[in-house]
This record gives C-alpha cells, sequence and structure tokens, in this order.
C-alpha cells in the first residue's frame, strides 16, 4: 500500500529555483503557513507563486522568495492590504495582478486539461492592456468578443486540509473550500499539509502528506480553530522596519513547528480563540 506521508523537509526538498508554486487557501483561511514558513527557512529563490493571497505571499516576499506574483488580491481581511506585499509590491515585485473570476478562470482551464476559458471578466478595464491576454469572437449568432483567460499551470500546489489519509485522500470541513480543487487538478503535483491523519481506503491526486496540527495558523483552519487576529496583527507590525521583520523572523519562522506553536501560545490557546467577526 502506498505511503504518502512526508515530513516539511521531505516536500520543501522536492521543490526547486524557478518554480511556479500555487498556495491554497484565501486570505487569512486554512493557508498551509507551516509550509510556507519552512521555503521561508530554506535556500529557495525566483519563485512564481500563484495566490489568493494572505501571509502567505507577505511572508515569502519579506524573504525574498518571490520572483514574480500571480494574483488577485493579498490581505490579511481585517489588516485591508498585507504589509509585506505592499513593500514588496512599492519596490517594484514583477506581478500579473487580475480580478478574482479571472485568476479563477485561469485555474479552471487548466484543471481541465483546456488552453484557456472565455469570460466576460475584465471587460471594460485596464485588465485588458496586459500584455499577452488576447481576446475571442464567439463563434455562435452572438458574436461576442470575450476574454480568452489562459490555463495558468503551476508545477506544485500546497494546500492544508483538515483530515487526510497516509494515501493522500483529503477532507476539507470549512464552510468554503476556495479554490484548492482546482488548484490540485491544475498542477503537477500537490502537498498538503494536514491537522489530523485518518484512515480510508482509496487512492488520491496528492503526492505527499504532513501531518501538521494547526499547520494553517495565523490563518484559520475552521471548524478547527478560528484565524489568530492578535498574532496576525504582530505579524503585520514587522513590516514597520527591517529590525521587526528580523525580530519576528527569528522568533516565528527560523524555527521548527513545535516551537512555533509554543511561541505563539500554544495548543489549548489558540483552540481557545473566538471566531472573528468581519
Amino acid at each position: 500500500m502506498l505511503d504518502k506521508r512526508m515530513s516539511l523537509a521531505d516536500i520543501v526538498a522536492q521543490l526547486s529555483d524557478g518554480m511556479t508554486i500555487a498556495i491554497g487557501g484565501w486570505a487569512t483561511r486554512r493557508k498551509p503557513m507551516a509550509l510556507v514558513r519552512a521555503i521561508a527557512r530554506s535556500s529557495l529563490k525566483d519563485l512564481t507563486i500563484v495566490s489568493y493571497g494572505g501571509p502567505d505571499v507577505g511572508l515569502l516576499a519579506a524573504s525574498g522568495k518571490i520572483r514574480r506574483l500571480i494574483f488577485a488580491f493579498v490581505s490579511l481581511d481585517h489588516i485591508p492590504i498585507e504589509p509585506h506585499f505592499r513593500a514588496a509590491r512599492q519596490a517594484g515585485l514583477d506581478v500579473w495582478e487580475m480580478d478574482e473570476g479571472m485568476l479563477h478562470w485561469g485555474l479552471r482551464a487548466a484543471a481541465m486539461q483546456l488552453p484557456f476559458l472565455p469570460t466576460r471578466v475584465g471587460n471594460g478595464t485596464a485588465i485588458l492592456e496586459t500584455p499577452g491576454l488576447k481576446m475571442v469572437v464567439s463563434p455562435y449568432a452572438d458574436g461576442e468578443t470575450l476574454v480568452a483567460m489562459p490555463a495558468i499551470r503551476p508545477d506544485i500546489a500546497l494546500l492544508h486540509v483538515h483530515r487526510a489519509d497516509e494515501k493522500g485522500n483529503v477532507l476539507t470541513l470549512s464552510p468554503d473550500p476556495f479554490f484548492d480543487e482546482l488548484m490540485a487538478r491544475a498542477a503537477d503535483r500537490t502537498f498538503v499539509t494536514t491537522e489530523q491523519l485518518v484512515e480510508t481506503a482509496d487512492r488520491s491526486l496528492i503526492r505527499g502528506v504532513v501531518h501538521v496540527p494547526f499547520g494553517a495558523h495565523p490563518t484559520s483552519g475552521a471548524p478547527d480553530y478560528q484565524l489568530d487576529l492578535n498574532h496576525l496583527k504582530t505579524y503585520a507590525a514587522s513590516a514597520e522596519s527591517a529590525d521587526a521583520w528580523a525580530a519576528y523572523r527569528e522568533t516565528y519562522v527560523d524555527t521548527d513547528e513545535a516551537t512555533y506553536l509554543a511561541a505563539v501560545g500554544g495548543a489549548e490557546a489558540i483552540r481557545a480563540i473566538p471566531a472573528a467577526i468581519y
């Protein structure tokens, strides 16, 4: 029986400079932050990141890992603009910015093994000035001119889930699965971290599984635990100066997950965090 259980280091060892990596979740919800921290500690560089972004993007940008960012937004929700992303963007980070629906459509086209999908999203906006973006005319009687959103095909997708077995079958329990399924189908390989390992009997698309309780922290892993707004504020404050970032990184990034968990208050403290009000 195939056993796909791995360590964080095992997954990072399968990544290489210049890869395109899709990161699942949404802003402050179910981000694979343990894997993100592991990448930040690594020697990887020149990555293209695809994300409905949150602290994953900011932390990797502050760590100098991103060559190009493909995104629709980068937000900490209660803190509207992710501060490390803002600093990187203002410093000239190469980006492909698009509407949320276009990113969805690009991932779905790749998941369906199509070169593009037609859409009205973006019509009438400056997004159509993006170099290389093409239009297509409907071959039917309407003759409508539509945006031909190209497929976005990551080399790797990184996701965080609530439950997984050793064979890579996964389950998310949050009210919204976001676009994790499309990222998994679009990518050449997919790796996940999970809150709990369980037993099942089927096979899946997942290449590797790491058991990392609280692996989405400080983003939410609801219903297992809520987002840690206090820690997100601490994280956001680390963008205020080089010394603040260095102190944050030393305490929360350049360490193993057990030490990280202790530094943020421990398991019981995380479980006791009330649901955020949006």
